[in-house]
């Protein structure tokens, strides 16, 4: 049977739910992201602002000197996910084969709804404008018959539109597009692809096999072969929707102090433990990641004998991995992972009974940071004593 698979991206997703706010800012260059004087990196980046080159992952600095006219928001990530939740509520009204890509992008597997909705053409318009209406956010929508092709068709609908590519046509749709085009294809990739004159992805499929299995190997000639051709066969994993939850901060110096760093990955972890228990999931496996003054970055992780989702054990756990691979050189960048996932589980161990004190005590702190914000409850221990003038 012939999947029927939506890819729904929110476009410029942060800038949008920020001009929910800030009307007055509409067809202006906007940007969400860090200060320039901070290491900053922007988020996400108004249409009018990406007409001056401005992208998101550019430092802030770049973004700058390309628009000097840029307006710079400071990002605010409860909120995003507020609205990411709202979003996919909406979508699980239609199927619950949903898989979460990221915080502004999700597939549906919507393969016998046509009783219900019609033509995936009319079901895509009637999401493309209810999302618009009801919610304030554009989006743009792939229909295709795999996730691979649908991505891509997602990227030719921006901004704010639908794209749909027939069954059998998937080949034919992306012949012309550029290699990079191709979900899976990176710089370097394309960059020896170049080398051997191939430049579109259509080429790719005409090149000599023997001449692509020299360059990628036998595995990886076969894959991009497959991948060129619109041939995917990966399910929508609803269940595998969220493959991490992680936390990470970028310093604007390099930090060495061990009591700073501490409060860090307290803060850090807190974070984590938030967005576990906001999606109801517990981790088996807590990574932390590292980046130096030089930029050599490295991660380590291990793995629980029990799923946790609570603040204490993540940061206990994560700074035991710090303390035993840290080599006292100042840091540019530390981070936070849980892996691992899972529904959370409420069974209690035998020998380390969780306390539903503690428990409570929690999730309290939860509501009241969801409702006055994060900065509303803080630790003793992570509050900045104010500098003396």
């Amino acid at each position: 049977m012939t999947r029927t698979i939506l890819h729904i991206d929110l476009d410029a997703f942060f800038v949008s739910v920020e001009l929910l706010d800030r009307p007055d800012l509409r067809g202006k260059p906007v940007a969400v992201g860090g200060r320039a004087d901070q290491r900053g990196v922007i988020a996400s980046a108004s249409y009018e602002a990406r007409k001056f080159g401005v992208r998101s992952a550019m430092p802030t600095r770049t973004a700058l000197q390309l628009c000097p006219a840029l307006i710079l928001l400071p990002g605010r990530h409860d909120i995003y996910s507020q609205h990411s939740r709202e979003v996919i509520s909406m979508l699980s009204e239609i199927t619950p084969q949903i898989e979460q890509f990221s915080i502004d992008e999700a597939f549906l597997d919507v393969t016998g709804t046509e009783l219900r909705y019609g033509s995936a053409d009319k079901l895509a318009h009637w999401l493309h404008d209810r999302i618009r209406n009801e919610l304030g956010l554009p989006c743009s929508i792939g229909i295709a018959s795999n996730k691979l092709v649908a991505k891509i068709a997602t990227e030719q609908a921006k901004p704010n539109g639908i794209c749909r590519v027939p069954f059998g046509q998937e080949a034919a749709f992306l012949a012309p597009l550029p290699v990079r085009a191709l979900w899976g294809v990176g710089p370097k990739t394309a960059e020896i692809l170049k080398s051997m004159g191939v430049e579109t992805i259509g080429q790719i499929i005409q090149t000599r096999s023997d001449t692509l299995v020299r360059h990628f190997g036998q595995r990886g000639a076969a894959d991009l072969i497959r991948r060129a051709s619109g041939e995917d066969e990966s399910p929508v994993e609803s269940a595998q929707s969220i493959k991490q939850v992680s936390q990470e901060t970028t310093f604007t110096r390099d930090v060495a102090d061990v009591s700073s760093l501490r409060s860090v990955l307290l803060e850090l972890s807190e974070h984590v433990g938030a967005r576990l228990r906001e999606d109801q999931l517990s981790a088996r496996t807590i990574a932390i990641k590292i980046r130096y003054g030089d930029f050599t970055t490295f991660t380590r992780q291990t793995t629980l004998p029990q799923p946790i989702d609570l603040d204490q054990p993540i940061f206990e756990t994560a700074w035991s991995l710090f303390e035993a691979n840290w080599n006292r050189r100042p840091i540019r960048l530390i981070g936070v992972a849980a892996r691992g996932l899972g529904l959370a589980a409420r069974q209690l161990s035998l020998f380390e009974p969780r306390s539903e004190r503690i428990d409570q005590l929690t999730r309290t702190v939860d509501q009241i940071r969801h409702r006055f914000g994060t900065q509303s409850l803080q630790r003793g221990s992570l509050i900045r004593p104010r500098k003396k003038k």
